[in-house]
């Protein structure tokens, strides 16, 4: 697996949360200035330096579990709130969405492209925020320094590594299944038309060559699609044409989007849930989330026109009863805890069982935001 697939897995999916959340924000008609503030505190954060410096350094991806956990406090690092329901199916969506992308690209290089596509969106939510705009256009710096100089072969194991990480998600998406992308199942279709990846030819022809290097023959045979020839490459840099289109906002047009489990993935929940065999991870996590948790102090309810809750379903009822719905091994919301070697951490842990029972609807605070990330990245 790649060391450095983790920066990719984490500004990807960071794109698609905003994606999702901005046409949330519109669809439910949060004030302009609410609104901008929770997508500029959001990106702060995510593109904190000190985080992103930690994120850069080569390193094994976190499990899906850990890495949900850094986004469920990325989604509350301003003044919005999304229940457990809403914060399961915005994360079905963001992981969705990248999935595909990550099949579908023409080129395992195409990653990058599709990574770029996402960096575009986020610069364009800043726009009239410069210090943010600077944060963004490091983050740009140091993707173009680590990852162009990369083989063709190092991208295919990116690649690899990032579709192992997605392998057992069939989670089925109203837009997908409308667009004829994604089966019942779950599972996406791969296109037999359109263009070839860059650099390469259309399938239909096989010259044969002669010990001396002509040609001498050709045949042809039916390639079973209907391909064209290439695009011409997108750009690598800061600023540029990125030609594919995946990546993009496919929610700046308004639709509904519903989520549901397909039976493949509640089957593998169900053969994943009971495993005796330790996990060697286990207290590397243990002390992420402690670190993570145990070092914030809960804001209190103030002002009830100060924060606002966002609703990724169409209706009260129907987020209830999607929670409710939701088999317990895809969701998050608890985790069982005993740890009672490492006094800190049973400090920690104490206290985030104590602010658990106060409120459920009690979230950090907004101070440090980049620095609570960065946290994270201590333990793993």
């Amino acid at each position: 697996m790649s060391s450095r697939t983790l920066p990719l897995l984490f500004i990807n999916l960071g794109g698609e949360m905003l994606y999702i959340l901005d046409q949330r924000l519109r669809a439910q008609n949060i004030p302009a200035d609410k609104a901008k503030k929770v997508m500029n505190d959001i990106i702060t954060t995510m593109f904190n330096k000190k985080f992103l410096e930690e994120l850069f350094k080569p390193q094994e991806l976190y499990s899906k579990k850990a890495l949900r956990t850094v986004f469920d406090r990325l989604a509350h690092a301003s003044i919005m709130r999304l229940n457990q329901a809403s914060m399961d199916k915005l994360y079905d969506l963001m992981t969705m969405a990248f999935k595909y992308q990550v099949l579908l690209c023409p080129r395992p290089k195409d990653i990058l492209l599709v990574s770029f596509n996402h960096m575009d969106a986020i610069k364009d939510f800043v726009k009239d925020t410069p210090s943010i705009l600077s944060q963004v256009d490091e983050t740009y710096r140091q993707l173009i320094e680590m990852y162009t100089p990369l083989s063709s072969g190092e991208f295919q194991l990116i690649r690899q590594t990032l579709l192992i990480f997605f392998q057992d998600m069939h989670i089925r998406v109203s837009i997908f299944l409308k667009d004829k992308v994604q089966n019942s199942n779950g599972r996406f279709v791969l296109p037999t038309s359109g263009p070839v990846p860059h650099g390469t030819q259309v399938p239909g022809l096989i010259r044969i060559f002669s010990c001396t290097g002509e040609e001498f023959t050709r045949l042809k045979f039916n390639n079973g699609g209907n391909y064209t020839t290439a695009l011409r490459e997108g750009s690598f840099d800061i600023f540029g044409d990125r030609v594919t289109k995946l990546g993009t906002n496919m929610y700046s047009v308004s639709r509904p989007v519903e989520t549901h489990m397909s039976g493949t993935s509640k089957n593998s929940a169900q053969h994943t849930k009971v495993s005796a065999a330790p996990n060697p991870l286990a207290k590397e996590e243990l002390n992420l989330l402690a670190r993570l948790m145990g070092g914030l102090e809960v804001q209190k309810p103030g002002n009830a026109d100060t924060g606002f809750r966002i609703n990724l379903f169409a209706t009260d009822e129907e987020e209830e009863e999607a929670l409710i719905s939701r088999p317990d091994e895809l969701s998050y919301g608890v985790i069982n805890i005993q740890a009672t070697k490492d006094q800190q951490a049973n400090a920690e842990l104490a206290k985030i069982m104590g602010e658990f029972t106060e409120s459920g609807d009690q979230s950090p605070s907004v101070s440090n935001k980049g620095d609570d990330l960065l946290a994270m990245m201590d333990g793993l």
